[in-house]
């Protein structure tokens, strides 16, 4: 019988994943030394080489490529073991994974986690902030157990629960205030402001200009919502920005508010997780808790 540790096949799941010791030894939180060792020892039990080792950075073998997929489908699976224990008692106790994209979580979080914490206080909460397909992937690999994000996701093997709905906001230099509101038709023309490629709202903003695969003319990217409406305030265009983000990221900007005519863009925020997961019923009272907690913002 091969002799290997779950360790040891969590240790080379991150080394495949980072193509590098010392990367993936930060991400383990142990020494590059201790981690090679025990790639090494997962080798000799096996039998074959999972790596080829280069001078700044490591490659799969063949062998490696397929072993890599069944350790993840092990450490799914092991994940699976415990969630179905902690599934089996009365309250949702233990780490509970949570990941939300950057849109939606400097804004709902803290009432999320300060009314998770009075409802199960046994709860321990990790968050994971990244943007909808890195939250996704780690759904599909175990690594979270839900993720509140822009629905819908329409992947196959997730459940959606929507949460609530949410309108986008235009958001103008102060000195345009008493402007005339700009159709969807005239921010095409205009210098709109959006986040850099990879968040779904500016997939979302694009859509309601008429924009699906892009701007017609040169336009300015950011990494948050917050650098958005600094731009703004300097004059370097408009932007959009979700409801719920205003009280937060206008009160030190020189910037004006203002509603789109109907019918206005909106969003549906929900909750996603594996249809597979054993956590579903808890899941359930946690997207209760989280639909209560936005509803109850000022």
């Amino acid at each position: 019988m091969i002799n290997i540790t779950l360790k040891q096949l969590r240790y080379f799941e991150a080394l495949a994943r980072h193509g590098h010791f010392g990367k993936a030894a930060e991400a383990c939180a142990i020494s590059q030394p201790a981690l090679s060792m025990q790639i090494k020892e997962m080798e000799e039990a096996l039998g074959a080489s999972l790596i080829e080792r280069g001078p700044r950075q490591v490659r799969l073998t063949h062998f490696g490529e397929v072993a890599v997929e069944r350790a993840r489908d092990i450490l799914r699976a092991a994940e699976e073991l415990g969630d179905l224990a902690r599934a089996s008692r009365d309250r949702l106790v233990g780490r509970l994974r949570i990941g939300v994209i950057p849109t939606i979580a400097p804004y709902l979080l803290p009432r999320v986690i300060s009314a998770l914490t009075v409802h199960h206080p046994e709860l321990e909460i990790h968050v994971r902030e990244t943007v909808t397909p890195k939250l996704i992937q780690e759904l599909g690999e175990g690594k979270l157990d839900t993720a509140i994000v822009a629905l819908p996701v329409s992947e196959a093997s997730l459940a959606e629960t929507p949460l609530f709905s949410e309108t986008f906001m235009l958001v103008r230099s102060a000195s345009e205030a008493s402007a005339p509101l700009p159709s969807a038709d005239t921010l095409r023309e205009m210098r709109l402001l959006l986040l850099e490629e990879g968040h779904c709202f500016r997939d979302q903003a694009l859509s309601f200009c008429n924009l699906p695969s892009g701007p017609p003319r040169e336009m300015l990217d950011a990494s948050s919502l917050s650098t958005l409406v600094q731009m703004v305030s300097a004059g370097m265009g408009v932007t959009l920005i979700p409801e719920m983000a205003v009280p937060v990221e206008t009160r030190s900007a020189s910037v004006s508010i203002s509603r789109f005519e109907n019918p206005e863009p909106t969003r549906t925020v929900g909750m996603v997780w594996r249809k597979s997961s054993p956590l579903a019923g808890q899941l359930n009272e946690i997207a209760d808790i989280v639909r209560s907690s936005a509803e109850s913002r000022p």
